[in-house]
């Protein structure tokens, strides 16, 4: 299966969406374990090391939807 990222691109942001939401939940059907690049445990570490850092730089649930919903 071949598919053109520009006609993804041209894509409304709704059916763009929709399909991240398919993509995702095949992703989350899978059994096989997901294999993370070295980098992206590093920047996984990176991140939670900020963090316990500085818990202030963390947003709360409400300010979370608030940034979601505009």
């Amino acid at each position: 299966m071949s598919i053109d990222p520009a006609e993804l691109h041209n894509l409304p942001v709704s059916e763009k969406l929709r399909l991240v939401e398919s993509l995702w939940d095949d992703i989350a059907a899978w059994d096989e374990p997901i294999v993370l690049q070295p980098w992206q445990k590093d920047e996984a570490h990176r991140r939670s090391n900020e963090m316990t850092a500085d818990p202030s730089i963390a947003i709360n649930r409400k300010e979370l939807w608030r940034r979601v919903n505009g």
